[in-house]
């Protein structure tokens, strides 16, 4: 039934060319020309069923044309003056070519074209009236196929940015992921080496590594929790992942074997949430790389803060500390280039550097 139901502003529009129609033809036969037909009920009659069809003319735009042009070219045939009802195929023609496929309209219009000669052979002018009687038919199609098109690339364009944010959505899910679940397994797998080893010969140890074990994939089932419950509800429970939590995450990484130094500068101001949470994600990264590929387990952290910006630095003596698996680098370097910041990362002077520098003040 919602398909018959015809929209309110085509109605208005039907309603619109109606008046239009019916006083312009009234108004236009009073000059009626030597030998045109005077004006009558059949004449008004014609007129109203045009006008009125076009109330459905988005609904059902092949059946509106059909109706429109079998009325107008009644209209014509019958010895009746030109008029307004023209104006009733214009929109009838410009519907179905801006509402239907082009080869379909295309022959809905051009079956409604014969129609319209039909009263130039029979009432008409004969062969001088067709370019006039075409251009009825033939500017409205133009037009509604030019709206068409124009319509279909606006269309085109929003699902390419729809597509293109859900794809950058796939991703920072992605590395959310990768960042948690990384540098808890790497942990966990450091300590359970550690534990395996000392086992045999010394269990107090193993039973302190197997501890740790633990309390790393505790801490790290919680924050995988809060992070897929900000992607289910776009709120998380818990604390969230920032740069407030930088010592526990310096803790963990040493219980799993890494010599890490800790030094902050300056006091820590209110910070944006995603400066907050890509800070704490330089940092986990970066201690996770250290965990799965540095021959040398020792790192140094620095975090500088200042009103303007925060600089993040991780340093370790093995030139060769990086992230095998291609995302962690990537994206680290994606994170803070998203905020506008600068972020390096490469062998320098026999150490490996992690540099981020985040601004604060864009993101507020």
């Amino acid at each position: 039934m919602s398909v018959l139901r015809p929209r309110f502003g085509d109605v208005v529009l039907a309603l619109l060319v109606t008046a239009v129609g019916v006083v312009g033809t009234i108004a236009a036969h009073r000059w009626a020309g030597h030998g045109m037909r005077g004006l009558n009920g059949i004449a008004i009659a014609f007129v109203v069923v045009a006008g009125l069809t076009l109330a459905w003319r988005r609904r059902m735009p092949l059946v509106v044309l059909g109706v429109v042009a079998v009325a107008v070219s009644g209209y014509l045939v019958a010895g009746f003056r030109y008029g307004p009802i023209l104006l009733a195929l214009l929109v009838a023609v410009y519907s179905t070519a801006r509402h239907r496929p082009p080869r379909t309209a295309g022959i809905a219009a051009g079956i409604a074209l014969l129609l319209l000669w039909a009263h130039t052979f029979l009432t008409g002018p004969g062969w001088a009236g067709i370019l006039p009687a075409s251009a009825w038919v033939l500017v409205p199609f133009a037009a509604g196929l030019v709206a068409r098109t124009q319509s279909e690339a606006v269309a085109r364009q929003r699902s390419e940015a729809l597509r293109r944010r859900v794809d950058d959505e796939r991703l920072r899910i992605a590395q959310e992921v990768h960042d948690v679940v990384g540098h808890g397994l790497a942990a966990i797998k450091m300590q359970a080496d550690v534990a395996l080893h000392v086992l045999p010969k010394k269990p107090d140890q193993a039973e302190i590594a197997l501890n740790a074990i633990s309390r790393t994939s505790s801490d790290a089932l919680d924050e995988l929790r809060a992070t897929l419950a900000v992607v289910r509800a776009g709120t998380g429970h818990g604390p969230e992942p920032g740069l407030s939590r930088a010592p526990d995450l310096v803790n963990r990484t040493r219980e799993a074997g890494v010599e890490v130094s800790l030094r902050v500068r300056g006091e820590m101001p209110e910070l944006p949430k995603a400066v907050d949470l890509t800070g704490y994600r330089i940092l986990q990264e970066s201690l996770t790389n250290v965990l799965r590929h540095s021959r040398e387990q020792r790192a140094e952290v620095t975090v500088d803060y200042s009103p303007e910006e925060v600089r993040i630095e991780v340093t370790n003596p093995s030139p060769a500390t990086t992230g095998g698996d291609g995302l962690g680098i990537p994206g680290m370097r994606r994170r803070v280039e998203a905020l506008g910041g600068e972020f390096s990362a490469g062998s320098s002077g026999g150490r490996f550097r992690v540099h981020a520098r985040l601004p604060i003040g864009a993101q507020r």
